[in-house]
Order: C-alpha cells, then sequence, then structure tokens
C-alpha cells in the first residue's frame, strides 16, 4: 500500500542548490514525486507546521530559520514513503545522528539546519500535507 509524506527542503537547502540532489535521492530509493511548490514561508504557516514546538526554547529560531528564505514543498509518495524518507534523510543531528550516505549525513553539519524535514507519522504527513497544499 503506497503511503504519502510531506519533505521540505529547508532554506539552507534552497540556497546551496540542493533541490535536485534531494529529488534524485528520494527517485533513486523507489519513491514518486507527487506535487513540488517552491514557497515562501510566512510566520503563520511556520507557526502551524512547528505547533508541538511553541514554548520550547529554540521555538523562535525554528520559526526565523524556516521563514528566512524559500523552501521546497513536496508530496512524496510510495510504499512505507514516511519510513523510507525518514531513513534516506538521516538523523536530525546531522553529525551525532546521521549516517554517511543520508542527506544529513553527506551535506549537512548542524541540527538546526539540516537540510531537510519529513512527516514523522501518517497522522503527522495528513496534516503537514494538508497545511502545506490545502
Amino acid at each position: 500500500m503506497n503511503e504519502r509524506t510531506l519533505v521540505l527542503v529547508k532554506p539552507d537547502g534552497v540556497q546551496r542548490g540542493l533541490i535536485g540532489e534531494v529529488v534524485s535521492r528520494i527517485e533513486r530509493k523507489g519513491l514518486r514525486l507527487v506535487s513540488l511548490e517552491l514557497k515562501a514561508v510566512d510566520r503563520d504557516l511556520a507557526s502551524q507546521h512547528y505547533a508541538e514546538h511553541e514554548g520550547k526554547g529554540f521555538y523562535e529560531e525554528l520559526i526565523s530559520f524556516i521563514t528566512s528564505a524559500p523552501v521546497a514543498a513536496m508530496v512524496v509518495e510510495g510504499p512505507r514513503a514516511i519510513a523510507a524518507f525518514r531513513q534516506i534523510a538521516g538523523g536530525t543531528d546531522p553529525v551525532e545522528k546521521a549516517v554517511p550516505g543520508s542527506i544529513r549525513g553527506d551535506l549537512a553539519l548542524e541540527t538546526g539546519s539540516n537540510i531537510v524535514h519529513g512527516s514523522d507519522s501518517p497522522e503527522s504527513a495528513e496534516r503537514e500535507i494538508k497545511l502545506w497544499f490545502g
């Protein structure tokens, strides 16, 4: 059974010209790109996306970062798409948790600017796809 997930190439990835690299890795994994939009993220969208982190010490920094430059938002589909993308994305901490060969392991150095976001559950994917694509 196919499932869908939201993938974001965050501002650092867009500014470094890594959208094509991320899409290529998604497609090589066997997942299919359903939608792709380059979006300027306003504070309202950012705060809805990161609602679970509101009140935490890093929240304002997160909002500031995601609204700092365009984001490439994608809907990706395939068998076990959520887990498959999270595997190719790598751990949130690009140095200590992400393995070489993953997007973050190969291309990122900092947790705050770690190139990509992927939904972490079917419920999150459904909510995030609605939020980003209507």
